[in-house]
């Protein structure tokens, strides 16, 4: 059940990238697609932002009726026209629906010149997301990318490590999404093999967390296998960076290695960020089930994640801020006093360095950009 909220008296507070208070009124939203994504997700952070949704686009009955318990009165849409024709009811379309759908019902919004936020990848390839961003572009149409995971506690908590130079010269980053999932669940990013598999699912999120961090990617090598599903569901990426990206002062690139998997019985550390001044070890992620989950026993509140020197090892001040701080961004970029939370451009440098990923993997070489 998607938490509710009384959108009475509700203001948006500072965010953690340093957004000024101000009495923004609560965003109303139209979401397309109400599944995993939609309703799990985006109506969660949503609600917990403040925002209330007053449309929901989806054929499905059973999504149709948590729709509609979880916001009474909001709209309950089958068709995209439809919606669109509706644009008083609504400030903002969040676009949930499936990979493969993303750059068809992205241009429809920005032909229609409706402001959006649209799920990662904003495309199946980089030339979907070149078309996405090129229609906006012409139409003037504001639009920013769902990549929530810059919001994760990790991420935040690894940045303001190496903003304190606590690392000193980084050159590997690590970070495995492994799971034990050996029955595949029946849905269509297990099973769609036009923009489902994992390589499009957590590859943005993999992807984006590495250049966020550490810069332009350069070259690519890949492998990626389907062990139990039609589409990939194991995925290995080597990204080199370009030199500077670990330091100001290190000539070296960052060479960043990414696991996604699924039938993963022993998944590694979550995160592993290797420096000349020690390292940052996280060694779980969220409920998924590791044998590494006793490391943290002892971890002290307000903490995420070690700082690490060989068998010596000190607990890490968490970041604030989290996922809804998306949402809280929202309302500041619409009124034009903030930027977008997540450039579009960066997505589609994403979805550059996955489309070379593929290649990589089909090729078995490494792919230059």
């Amino acid at each position: 059940m998607v938490p509710m909220v009384d959108h009475g008296d509700t203001t948006v507070t500072a965010d953690a990238d340093g957004v000024a208070p101000a009495d923004y009124a609560p965003l109303r939203l139209a979401i397309i697609g109400y599944g995993g994504a939609g309703r799990e997700i985006h109506g969660r952070l949503a609600a917990e932002a403040g925002h209330t949704v007053t449309a929901v686009l989806t054929r499905d009955s059973g999504r149709r009726n948590q729709a509609a318990g979880d916001w009474p009165g909001a709209r309950l849409l089958g068709d995209l026209a439809e919606l669109i024709e509706l644009r008083s009811r609504y400030d903002l379309v969040v676009v949930a629906s499936p990979t493969a759908l993303h750059a068809e019902h992205a241009a429809a919004l920005a032909r229609a010149g409706v402001p959006f936020v649209l799920d990662k990848p904003i495309g199946v390839d980089v030339h979907e997301a070149r078309a996405v961003v090129a229609e906006a572009g012409a139409t003037g149409t504001p639009f920013t990318v769902f990549h929530n995971r810059r919001w994760d506690p990790e991420q935040r908590t690894l940045a303001a490590l190496l903003g304190r130079g606590q690392l000193g010269d980084v050159h590997t980053f690590e970070r495995r999404w492994e799971r034990w999932r050996p029955v595949p669940r029946k849905r269509w990013k297990e099973n769609d093999t036009a923009g489902g598999g994992l390589l499009l699912d957590l590859g943005p999120h993999l992807v984006d967390s590495a250049t966020q961090l550490f810069g332009r990617v350069t070259s690519v090598w890949a492998q990626t296998r389907a062990l139990t599903t039609p589409t990939e569901d194991d995925v290995f990426l080597v990204l080199a960076h370009e030199p500077g990206g670990g330091s100001a002062a290190s000539p070296h690139a960052v060479v960043s290695r990414l696991w996604a998997g699924s039938v993963v019985g022993a998944p590694g550390p979550r995160t592993r960020v290797l420096g000349t001044g020690g390292a940052y070890l996280v060694t779980t992620f969220e409920q998924d089930a590791s044998p590494l989950e006793r490391f943290d026993d002892d971890a002290p509140a307000g903490t995420h994640g070690w700082l690490t020197r060989g068998r010596d090892r000190e607990p890490v001040p968490v970041a604030p801020g989290g996922h809804a701080d998306f949402y809280r961004s929202l309302a500041p970029w619409l009124a034009g006093d903030a930027p977008a939370p997540v450039d579009p451009a960066d997505a589609v440098r994403t979805t550059e360095v996955l489309d070379a990923a593929r290649t990589s993997a089909r090729e078995g070489r490494q792919i230059s950009l």
